[in-house]
């Protein structure tokens, strides 16, 4: 990654790990499409001012707007189960869960993108899961599945498949105005998700406008759209992993922030996640053993 990539990649992470203890915050307030719903908002509010100035025409053509559509819906999707597996976890334990996302982008990328494999990337993968697999259990006198935890993964699937069909199909739309769109369609569709599900009566305190505009001016639309043009420069895998630097800030953030705490099974399932990552992301100079055709 160029020095110039990188600074803007350790700006994007720096945002993201601080949101997590934010939208725990946000979570006391509002239930989750109503957060969400409030976030893209504001994002969307804060977008519009530069969208004067940029020179990027909008695709007109039916099959990129349906790509982006598309796109959109996957966004929208990962931050909505994302917020919803978030209420009943921790802030530092739904980060690692969420930033399984490498994980499942390097898979689907071998298929979609025609990226390489190595032994040492698949013993990350496995890794990983192994590690997740540890997450999914509740502590107490039997062992059962957490309903939170597979929502926090089928959020972070919503945004792996953002991320390689971004990489796949609209890498030539300009980041910014992705952004600006995704947020746009977003809006209308979380507003009914609150609306026929939720119904909520907020107040709108001095404190939960600042975590709003956190969430969203900050985390939503720049911290995405520094991704979105980190994405269009970088692989995708390799980008993708390298965010593994998000769930360790995120738990420190939620350790600082919310006094939060880490028992032994979730300290284990967190290194062995983390470590997966890092393996699915090193740097191999041996001979791929495999690669999609």
């Amino acid at each position: 990654m160029r020095l110039h990539n990188w600074l803007l990649f350790l700006a994007t992470v720096s945002i993201w790990a601080a949101n997590w203890p934010v939208m725990k915050w946000g979570l006391a307030v509002a239930p989750p499409f109503t957060f969400v719903f409030h976030r893209f908002f504001f994002s969307l509010g804060a977008l519009l001012v530069p969208l004067l100035f940029l020179r990027s025409p909008v695709p007109t053509d039916r099959d990129t707007l349906s790509k982006i559509v598309v796109v959109s819906l996957f966004n929208v999707g990962s931050l909505a189960a994302t917020n919803i597996g978030l209420s009943s976890y921790s802030s530092g334990m739904g980060s690692v869960l969420t930033y399984t996302q490498p994980l499942l982008v390097f898979g689907l990328a071998v298929f979609f993108l025609n990226e390489e494999t190595s032994k040492i990337r698949l013993a990350g993968t496995i890794l990983g899961f192994l590690g997740v697999s540890i997450l999914f259990l509740e502590t107490g006198s039997t062992f059962t599945l957490s309903l939170p935890a597979a929502v926090l993964i089928l959020g972070a699937l919503f945004w792996a498949a953002n991320i390689v069909y971004y990489k796949r199909y609209l890498s030539h739309v300009d980041p910014f105005l992705l952004s600006v769109l995704q947020t746009a369609i977003g809006v209308p569709f979380l507003a009914c998700l609150s609306l026929a599900f939720e119904r909520p009566e907020i107040s709108f305190s001095v404190s939960y406008v600042w975590i709003v505009l956190y969430a969203g001016v900050g985390a939503s639309a720049i911290g995405s759209t520094l991704w979105l043009v980190l994405l269009r420069d970088e692989d995708a895998t390799t980008l993708a992993g390298s965010s593994f630097i998000v769930p360790i800030m995120a738990l420190g953030f939620g350790w600082w922030l919310m006094g939060e705490t880490l028992d032994i099974r979730s300290v284990i399932g967190a290194v062995l996640v983390l470590s997966g990552i890092y393996l699915v992301n090193r740097k191999v100079t041996k001979q791929v053993w495999w690669s999609a055709p």
